[in-house]
């Protein structure tokens, strides 16, 4: 399902139209994205998903072609988990 096919199942299923729709999903996407970006808190939809900030540290790799040690500098990535509703749903239940 690409983004056109979530807006409209989401504009039929709350019976508003595609561009209010739209802009709920462009607005939910810039949340989230705001607070992960902060970093301090965690975005948690009961039963659905949650988005997290984490933290990696810095580590040393190998180049697979040449074996070389490569060093990759510290950073930060988003965890995001699935909830138990969406856990059932992919049992199919």
């Amino acid at each position: 399902m690409n983004r056109s096919e979530l807006v409209t199942a989401l504009a039929e299923r709350a019976q508003v139209t595609r561009k209010d729709a739209d802009a709920v999903l462009t607005a939910l996407a810039a949340s989230v994205g705001d607070v992960v970006a902060k970093g301090d808190e965690k975005v948690t939809i009961p039963g659905f998903l949650s988005f997290e900030r984490t933290h990696r540290a810095a580590r040393t790799a190998r180049n697979p072609q040449t074996g070389e040690p490569l060093e990759i500098p510290a950073g930060y990535s988003v965890k995001v988990s699935a909830g138990s509703k969406l856990k059932d749903a992919a049992k199919g239940k």
